[in-house]
């Protein structure tokens, strides 16, 4: 039999460790930490003590040695088990993986350990108000001024702040050559002066938070520049080494999402029983959305996954391809797998104590960050079909 489709032993094995450790948690501790202000900080710092935060980075700086696939997996297992890591598709994901592609030896051996031991947990700020899903459209600017750079803007929406030693801060600066403005790279303390953060409230309940972020004049030292903005490119390969392991990641937590919203809600299609002496899961109004969700959920599963492929293999292109499509299928599988799940439940999937209402809003986040659906099928009509560009 081909193993195209079957995962590694030591995936499968992953898997089973990571779902026995998030399953000490489950999803009443994460609804706990939630509603009393408190942080996923415990698990985590097992997570990370365990090996699994750092399984994408290399050995020599801490990691496992692993690649994106694995990540993604560890991921998939703890929000299948109630009590997903949102900081994963920041921390490791996104800033282990530029860090690890772009920086410099000595940027390595300071930042990774800790990113893969869970002790520096690096938040990711791109968003601005403004800018939307223009990245292009960035305004916070940095200048060097000596053996330093300064940085003045706003980012938004930016995730986890409150409990990160530094963000990953993406800002333009001036090329001395061209004059024309690009994008660029850098580590900024929490604690730096005239950084400063403002929290966000949002309407479904979670441990992670999110903040507007204002730089007024923040100085970094020159070390702090991650790759090279003045590369042919203009530094958006460095940005963009961060954006595919984004949305991978993305769609594994949105597909551990679905897969424990399903199996809530297929335990209590088996246990309830309302009309004759069958359980209502014997009845097709449920059996059969249920299935549905089971065949979408796969279908996310295996996009992903290719994705995760693409991208350890070293296929830049094609693992965006395959990412923003495995982005699209989390996001929409995460939405219908909360509804059936809480049509299911009937009156009782509204209630707090069966824990998914909350699921409903959090889902629905899979289709808006950390890019919309409307620019994936941008992408999808553009660069796959070859349709015009159409934004």
């Amino acid at each position: 039999m081909s193993t195209m489709f079957v995962e590694p032993e030591e995936r499968v094995a992953l898997r089973e460790s990571v779902a026995r450790l998030a399953g000490k948690y489950g999803h009443e501790y994460v609804e706990k930490q939630a509603r009393e202000g408190g942080k996923m900080t415990e698990m985590w710092l097992e997570m990370g003590r365990s090996g699994f935060l750092g399984v994408n980075i290399a050995e020599e700086h801490g990691g496992g040695g692993g690649g994106m696939a694995d990540l993604a997996a560890v991921l998939e297992e703890s929000a299948a088990a109630g009590a997903p890591l949102l900081m994963m598709v920041v921390s490791p994901a996104i800033c282990g993986s530029i860090i690890s592609r772009c920086g410099t030896p000595e940027q390595k051996e300071r930042w990774l350990p800790g990113i893969a031991d869970g002790t520096h947990l690096m938040a990711f700020g791109i968003t601005e108000a403004d800018a939307g899903s223009n990245s292009h459209n960035i305004t916070t600017a940095a200048t060097r001024d000596g053996d330093h750079y300064v940085l003045s803007g706003q980012k938004t929406y930016i995730s986890g702040v409150d409990e990160a030693q530094s963000v990953l801060v993406v800002a333009r600066m001036k090329d001395a050559a061209s004059g024309k403005l690009r994008p660029a790279l850098f580590v900024v303390p929490t604690d730096a002066p005239g950084f400063t953060k403002q929290v966000i409230p949002m309407a479904w309940q979670a441990p992670e938070k999110q903040f507007t972020l204002f730089l007024d004049e923040v100085r970094v030292p020159a070390t702090s520049l991650v790759g090279d903005p003045h590369s042919e490119d203009g530094g958006m390969w460095q940005l963009f080494a961060g954006l595919n392991p984004e949305r991978i990641m993305g769609a594994a937590f949105s597909c551990g999402m679905a897969r424990f919203a399903l199996g809530k809600a297929v335990a209590y299609a088996k246990e309830r029983s309302v009309w004759r002496d069958a359980p209502i899961g014997a009845h097709q109004g449920i059996a059969h959305p249920l299935a549905k969700v089971k065949i979408e959920l796969e279908q996310a599963r295996l996009l992903w996954q290719k994705a995760a492929a693409l991208y350890d293999a070293g296929d830049d292109f094609g693992a965006g391809e395959y990412a923003n499509m495995a982005k699209y299928a989390g996001g929409e599988i995460a939405c219908n797998a909360t509804d059936v799940a809480v049509h299911t439940h009937g009156g009782n999937g509204l209630t707090q104590e069966y824990g998914l209402a909350n699921m409903l809003i959090a889902a629905r986040l899979g289709r808006i960050a950390p890019v919309s659906r409307e620019m994936i099928l941008n992408f999808v009509a553009m660069h796959t079909l070859g349709l015009p560009k159409s934004y």
